[in-house]
């Protein structure tokens, strides 16, 4: 299963507005919306699909942890 990922840019540099990330998982022709991410100078947050009115947000270093406690190692090439 792919997943199709593609951003709104309103700026060169993230500064009032957030960076914004469509994310749908794409099965044969099929695509299904899994929602938007946003990304801001002081947080990083998850909209799900349907949901216009609760997200959930976590503060970079909140996301650092989780990456780093819940997140597959995988090498880097060079």
């Amino acid at each position: 299963m792919a997943h199709e990922v593609s951003a709104k840019l309103h700026t060169k540099a993230l500064s009032n507005k957030d960076l914004e990330i469509d994310i749908k998982t794409v099965d044969g022709d099929k695509a299904s919306r899994l929602g938007t991410l946003l990304i801001s100078k002081g947080n990083i947050e998850w909209l799900p699909k349907g949901n216009s009115v609760n997200k959930k947000r976590l503060t970079w270093v909140q996301f650092a942890a989780l990456i780093e406690d819940q997140g597959k190692s995988v090498k880097v090439r060079k």
